[in-house]
């Protein structure tokens, strides 16, 4: 619930990055809400040009042939918590591009460096107009999309956590296919030549592993008042 000392708080502009599987999107929600900041899912940006490209029959083995495309989608991203909307050329694409279809291939449509580059300048004009600020979670905000943000928070967990926890969301999932999933994208993500998984060097690190997601809510919150309070 927003307090009136939010409304009139300092704007803010909070980066949290981490692999999935460490609460990253539940905890930034959540935060946004209780704080009345906007929020942005840069996620399901690349999940979105990904599910694009898939519905046009692009070949996304093929990376000449995605960067040749990577600016024809028209994608608008909500920045409301409470029902973050996302749009693909007016479609609302919110519930297919959670599909292990587009899981599959997000990370090598996001490794192409003109997808990177067409969403990064997305990002960073969302957030710059978001007047009371905003927290933007992702894998690169604190190091390339935002790295003047002014709090960078870096979640992590353990692989058996984070698997435990994404098999949870994926209803009748095997634990270990779930938790090689995790590693297998943690590998792409992290040596892709564009923009990386990386933890900023600035960045608060939270191992989530052992924490109940209240208790990485209320982490979170404590780091931004602090934060809003020395500005």
């Amino acid at each position: 619930m927003e307090t009136t000392a939010a409304r009139t708080a300092p704007a803010v502009i909070v980066a949290i990055d981490g692999p999935s599987g460490t609460g990253k999107s539940s905890t930034s929600k959540a935060v946004a809400a209780q704080l009345g900041l906007s929020y942005l899912d840069t996620g399901a940006q690349y999940r979105a040009i990904t599910w694009w490209m898939v519905s046009n029959g692009i070949d996304v083995t093929d990376p000449s042939e995605i960067a040749a495309v990577a600016g024809k989608p028209d994608i608008v991203s909500g920045t409301n918590p409470s029902a973050p909307a996302i749009t693909v050329d007016g479609t609302d694409v919110s519930g297919p591009i959670r599909t292990q279809e587009v899981t599959s291939k997000v990370s090598a449509v996001s490794a192409v460096p003109e997808v990177r580059a067409r969403i990064t300048e997305l990002q960073r004009s969302i957030a710059k107009s978001a007047e009371r600020g905003i927290v933007v979670e992702g894998r690169d905000i604190g190091t390339t999309v935002l790295p003047d943000a002014d709090l960078k928070i870096f979640l992590t967990a353990s692989p058996e956590a984070r698997a435990a926890r994404r098999s949870g969301e994926l209803k009748g999932a095997d634990l270990h296919t779930t938790r090689e999933a995790l590693l297998k994208r943690d590998a792409a993500d992290s040596s892709r030549k564009t923009s990386p998984l990386a933890k900023a060097d600035d960045a608060v690190e939270v191992d989530t592993s052992d924490l109940t997601l209240q208790q990485v809510i209320e982490c979170v919150v404590t780091l931004v008042e602090e934060k809003r309070a020395t500005k």
